[in-house]
This record gives C-alpha cells, structure tokens and sequence, in this order.
C-alpha cells in the first residue's frame, strides 16, 4: 500500500488525551497526528507519510490494531502501540426494527451513553449521529430534550459513532479483494442526541474526518447537520464544515416556536431567517432543508402552511415534513394522514419539494425525536414509580 497524499494543514495542533494520558489516535485531525507523532520521535521528514499510512490503514480499512500496519515498520508499529490507543465508543446495546433500522446503545468515557440509529433505504443508507450526551434545548416535542445536558462528545466519540457502524455493516474493505462500490453506510446526519452548533469545534473535526477522501470518504453532500437555529455559527458551519444544513423550524409563529423550539427565545423567526437567506452554501442545488414536525391542532393548519410559504420566500428550500413520534408522557398528539397531505399540498403548489418522513424504528424508539439513553429512561421510570407509591 502506498503512503496516502495528506492535504496541507494549518491546524492548532492541540491533541486529546484520555484520562490515563494515553492520547487515542481516532478523532485527530491531520495535524494534530502529525503532531502526536513529533512527540514521539518520529523525524521531521516522515510525518506526513506516517500520518497518512496510519489515517488510511483507521479510516480506509478499519484497522484497530497498530502491529496490523504492515507498511509501517516493525519499531515505528511498537512505538505507537506503547504511546497510542485507537480506541472507538462500546456498544452497549444493539436492537434491530422491524423495517430494518438498527439502534445502537453506545457508551462513551465517564460511563455516559448516546445513541445512534442506522437507517436502510433503497438507494442509501443513513447513520443519524448524536453530537451530545443529552441535549441543553428542552424542545418540548422531543424526548430527547427531556434529558438534561451532561456533556459534549468529543471529536473521537462522533467520528466512533461512524466506525461502529461500518463494523457492524461488514463494510469495511479487505485488502487484496476486489473492491465493492456500494455503500451502505452512504449519508449522515447529524441529528441525533444534542444541538451540533453547540459543539462546534468537534463536530468539524469529526467531520472533516468522515470527509477526507483517503479514509471514510463521504462527499460534503452526503453529510446534512441540523440545528434548532444557533444563528452564530450557521455561516461557520458553511465556511468551515461545508455540509448541508437543516433547520428544526416547527412553527410560523414566534409565540408557538418560543414553546416548541425554545431557542428561539433567543433568535426569533426573523434573527434565524435573515441568517439562513445569507447561507453561503444555499442555492438550487443545496437547499436548506426546514423540518416541520406535525403536532396535531398546534402547527398544522392551512394558515400556518401559507405563513409557512410566505417566510420561505428568498431561501432555496425544501420542507420534510415529520408526523410526530409519540413517547410515554408526550405532550402532543400526531396530526392526522389528512392534515399533513393536506399541509404538503399547499407547500407544493407554491413550489416547495415537501417530502412526508416515513416514520422508521418506531418500534425500538429509535424514530426522530425519540433518542434517549436507556439508562435516563430507566432513572425517569424509576422515580415516576416511586412517584406514583407516594415515596
């Protein structure tokens, strides 16, 4: 295998460390392996060839082992293996829908869990990653919103969310074999547990991994982040990530959205608009998609799709509207098949795509909105019992 051709970086090069001091070499980026190897000893004039053997040998072909790097000599491969970990989140759980979706458990440092769901398609296969344990929006429509925020995942615990699931696809490649062009693992979004924008920094590293075409090699178009409207970063996540951007709207009003989506306490309507018709990114090709969830009798009547039209004005955009996924103790109720293709028609005629989200993984609660780590939902059932006995 010959040494991949690493790009020029001028990242700060500040590297991770686990709290046993042993840096893991998953989530870093060029620059900061580059780096990690300096400290090492290892000359000037190899560091960009290594990093590229050992980024191609993680990120191409799923290698978790340093003595597998066969191009990398003998005393290079134990020097990494004493300094280095490569070391990627533990799957706790892994459940399996009846349409195919897979909903994987996973624990990260400090014993935390976040969840990621996997969702076959005919024509791809989407991997919906979280960014954060919990989530700091309280969005009163989704479960997830009901866990308090505890952390941000790093660089590695997003981009591992990635490797699980290839590892669990059986998509990596086998050398010497001929090479399968299907991917099933062909898209991301981020639009797990958490609020991307909130954690930046590492949301751009991982991604800028899962981008880089000398190991998982996802185009920019195949990765959409979704955000509930932290207007301060949405130029940066153009500028410096590049993906799509969705938008979780929910309403056409400020009064509904400050319940629905509170951040909008903080940007309104008109602050996240004006922000979004500035887009670098947005034009006809890569439109900015608004996801509307359908709450029954809150969001959904025929003056909030033409409200709904008359903001979109100036934006190329597309709306996937989403009928509500219920969860124990839900305060909403799902609109009717009626009222959401009643709801698409208006915003199809005046020219929006309005795609309706079929529901997937509802059965194991791995469906938009329904992300929560097991072990919260087991804390809520067991003070919702002691509750109920009067403890």
């Amino acid at each position: 295998m010959t040494a991949p051709k690493a790009p020029v970086t001028q990242d700060v090069v500040t590297i991770p460390r686990k709290s046993e001091g042993r840096p893991n070499v998953i989530g870093l980026t060029r620059g900061q392996l580059q780096a990690a190897l300096a400290e090492i000893g290892i000359p000037e004039r190899q560091l960009k060839m290594r990093a590229g053997q050992i980024w191609q040998w993680i990120y191409h072909w799923g290698v978790r082992d340093f003595d597998a790097m066969t191009n990398v000599s003998k005393e290079i491969r134990a020097k990494l293996a004493a300094q280095f970990d490569i070391a990627v989140p533990e799957v706790v759980s892994r459940q399996v829908s009846a349409d195919g979706t897979r909903k994987y458990l996973v624990r990260i440092a400090g014993g935390h869990e976040v969840e990621t769901v996997y969702i076959p398609e005919a024509d791809r296969g989407t991997l919906c990653i979280s960014s954060q344990v919990g989530c700091t929006l309280t969005c009163s429509f989704c479960h997830t919103g009901t866990q308090k925020l505890v952390r941000n995942l790093t660089a590695a615990e997003i981009v591992g969310q990635i490797l699980i699931a290839r590892d669990d696809l059986g998509e990596w490649p086998v050398p010497g074999q001929p090479k399968d062009e299907t991917r099933l693992l062909s898209n991301i979004v981020l639009m797990g547990m958490g609020e991307p924008l909130y954690n930046f920094e590492n949301v751009r590293d991982a991604m800028k991994i899962a981008m880089d075409g000398e190991g998982i090699a996802l185009s920019r178009r195949r990765i959409t982040l979704s955000t509930s409207g932290v207007v301060p970063e949405i130029a940066r996540t153009a500028t410096e990530i590049g993906c799509l951007l969705a938008v979780s709207f929910h309403a056409t009003t400020d009064e509904t959205r400050d319940v629905l989506v509170p951040i909008n306490k903080r940007w309104n309507i008109e602050t996240l608009l004006a922000a979004l018709k500035e887009y670098p990114k947005a034009s006809n090709s890569e439109r900015i998609t608004f996801e509307y969830v359908m709450l029954d009798g809150v969001n959904d009547t025929f003056e909030d799709a033409h409200r709904l039209v008359k903001l979109l004005e100036g934006i190329p955009a597309k709306v996937n509207l989403i009928p509500f996924n219920e969860w124990p103790g839900a305060p909403y109720k799902r609109s009717s098949n009626n009222r959401i293709r009643a709801f698409a028609t208006i915003l199809m005629e005046a020219g929006y795509a309005t795609p309706i989200r079929t529901p997937r993984g509802e059965d194991i609660m791995a469906a938009c909105g329904q992300l929560k780590s097991a072990t919260e939902r087991a804390r809520k059932s067991r003070a919702q019992i002691a509750a109920e006995a009067g403890l």
